[in-house]
């Protein structure tokens, strides 16, 4: 068993769980697809698949793990070195290309995302550059601006739904009008997206000692060898029975 994209940790007792991008977005689309919502639009198919893809640019960097020096861990996606985060974006919308609207909401993401950098050194180019893509998928596309930044909406909460139950994060997190909730293996959306439905959340992941290694290549020996292991829960508004199918 080789080593895989896997750049998403979720603490777990006594391990961590590796859990790939590619993997993630994947979940992400699977939820936002049970939006009520979502159902309505005439771009429902153009949005997810720029759900499902919005992590394909991370493919080149992830599949040879690296160690985070100051812990001698993995590091993640959050950790890795500037460099890294910056050049994954343009590929993805590169590979998006042909679906102008995917590409286009995907670099917005990008955009969004990375916001809190905009004032910092050597990040100029990179919202320049994405900024530039963005505007030119969407006049590819023929759609607006104002259409973009509507149905990023749904990008921007699959994203965080889906990140929030991969990463175990316990503490409420808030976008737009929503709140995103991790309680035990069950993530809570206010308001609710799913018409009072329980949706199953199912993800693989490898498991890895929680440990310090020594180098890359003696994280990349352990994550080779690791145990793939299942990773279950659910998502629902609040009110709602956790029970999926409730």
């Amino acid at each position: 068993m080789g080593y895989d994209l896997l750049v998403i940790v979720r603490p777990a007792r006594d391990a961590q769980h590796l859990i790939t991008q590619p993997d993630h977005a994947s979940l992400a689309a699977v939820i936002i697809g049970q939006a009520e919502t979502l159902a309505a639009s005439p771009r429902r198919d153009a949005i997810l698949l720029a759900v499902a893809e919005h992590d394909n640019g991370w493919a080149e960097e992830d599949a040879a793990p690296i160690l985070n020096p100051a812990t001698g861990q993995l590091a993640d996606f959050i950790n890795v070195p500037a460099a890294v985060r910056q050049r994954v974006w343009p590929r993805a919308i590169q590979r998006l290309a042909p679906h102008p609207w995917p590409a286009a909401l995907v670099a917005e993401h990008a955009v969004i995302v990375y916001d809190r950098f905009r004032v910092e050194e050597g990040w100029e180019s990179f919202f320049t550059g994405l900024e530039a893509a963005r505007d030119d998928m969407i006049g590819k596309s023929g759609l607006t601006m104002a259409e973009l930044v509507s149905d990023y909406e749904f990008v921007r909460l699959a994203d965080l739904i889906s990140l929030m139950f991969c990463m175990g994060i316990p503490h409420p997190q808030r976008y737009a009008d929503w709140t995103v909730k991790l309680t035990g293996d069950h993530v809570v959306v206010t308001p609710d997206l799913f018409g009072h439905r329980v949706i199953p959340l199912e993800i693989q992941a490898r498991s890895i000692s929680n440990q310090r290694f020594q180098s890359d290549s003696d994280l990349r020996a352990a994550v080779s060898a690791a145990d793939s292991v299942i990773v279950r829960g659910t998502v629902s508004g609040p009110d709602t029975d956790s029970t999926p199918g409730s």
